[in-house]
């Protein structure tokens, strides 16, 4: 019998029209409405996923009505027979990436009673970032009554032998889903697991475990807010439809998975005024540069220790004395140069960490400081396509 804390689904996929369903995380994108405003042209009235998610983009303006549309075209999505359900299965999926490489996973229940966000905590599934609490009640509102959940939630495990994902390439598996991304997305293809190679999956999960002290099988690489909220659902309605989350498993040591900075830019700020202040706050004199740049200021500052701690406390400390700034992490350079240009706004570029040491800082530290990394640029990211229900 099992005992790892995944399993197989019952998953849901439309019946058709894929090029149109999958829309990229809701967490991408975040000061770019136009994408949002193209992708919302691409789909128009037809089913999509976009009908379904609440883009972070707008999650402080008008939520409230976007939240009761999206459980009512859930439901209206069930009753119309949109979805076609694939009992008791998981899905290994190849995913060729905007810039030509594949990345490989699989998509399945894990059990949010192992997974805990505290640092604190040896859970079997753990968040590989700090957690921010504030930021869980407003997903809350948009799951608690959502009768599905699409994930944008992936999972790392530390494999290096490639022992559980890398050998279902190789068999000779059903084809469920085989098209192309918007918006610049790549290409993915989907097969059915079969029950055997299923068995496989886990005899395989269970020898990654190691350490009885110290257990750790599945690091959140994306979407631990998503996580959390999951978690905090099921906290309030205990039931076995909520007890679970689906997510796509990915090996650390998968070739096309490559961490990428998260980028930090200021709005609502004097360039001038933040320059002098990150100038004292971090130019420490080691070797590890970060790079400020706003329009018409561009300098390189220097510290001795991986930048995203100490510069995240800067910025923490900056904006609580003052008010009008606000913050947004940003995916790729090129859109954080162009951004910072804007009048009030200045940015921040760094080096990313090497992902080979992720694990082992988890075990040791509990979790790093949030928005370290990513794991890839935003179009490269998760794209809603699976569905599970959540509630009956």
């Amino acid at each position: 019998m099992n005992s790892l804390p995944i399993k197989a689904a019952d998953i849901l996929l439309p019946v058709e029209k894929y090029e149109k369903w999958s829309v990229v995380a809701c967490d991408q994108f975040t000061s770019e409405p136009e994408y949002w405003k193209k992708t919302a042209d691409i789909v128009g009235c037809s089913p999509s996923s976009l009908h379904l998610i609440l883009p972070e983009i707008y999650l402080e303006s008008d939520s409230g009505m976007r939240i009761s549309e999206i459980n009512k075209n859930m439901h209206k999505y069930l009753h119309e027979g949109i979805f076609k359900e694939y009992k008791n299965t998981m899905i290994y999926m190849e995913r060729t990436l905007p810039g030509g490489a594949v990345r490989h996973g699989i998509v399945a229940s894990i059990d949010l009673q192992a997974y805990d966000y505290r640092p604190e905590k040896k859970a079997l599934i753990r968040a590989t970032e700090g957690t921010v609490l504030e930021r869980i009640p407003p997903r809350v509102k948009i799951r608690k009554d959502a009768p599905l959940e699409l994930p944008h939630v992936m999972l790392l495990i530390d494999d290096p032998q490639k022992t559980v994902i890398e050998p279902l390439s190789a068999s000779d598996l059903k084809v469920v889903y085989d098209f192309d991304l918007m918006m610049g997305g790549g290409h993915i293809k989907g097969y059915l697991i079969p029950e055997d190679k299923i068995n496989k999956i886990f005899e395989s999960l269970s020898a990654l475990i190691g350490d009885e002290d110290d257990p750790l099988l599945f690091a959140v690489g994306d979407g631990n807010h998503s996580l959390a909220t999951a978690k905090a659902c099921y906290e309030a309605d205990r039931n076995e439809l909520s007890r679970y989350a689906l997510a796509e498993i990915v090996n650390i040591h998968d070739d096309a998975l490559v961490f990428e900075p998260i980028y930090r830019i200021l709005t609502g700020i004097d360039p001038l005024d933040l320059y002098a202040a990150a100038k004292k706050a971090l130019d420490r004199g080691g070797d590890i540069p970060v790079e400020y740049t706003a329009s018409g200021i561009s300098d390189i500052f220097y510290t001795d220790r991986f930048p995203v701690g100490p510069l995240q406390e800067f910025l923490d400390d900056y904006m609580s004395n003052h008010k009008s700034a606000k913050i947004d992490y940003i995916h790729g350079e090129d859109v954080l140069r162009r951004l910072a240009t804007a009048a009030g706004s200045a940015g921040f570029i760094f080096d990313g960490m090497q992902k080979n040491g992720l694990f082992a800082a988890i075990k040791r530290d509990g979790a790093l400081p949030r928005k370290s990394f990513s794991m890839g640029e935003a179009a490269g990211k998760r794209y809603y396509l699976e569905a599970r229900l959540i509630k009956q």
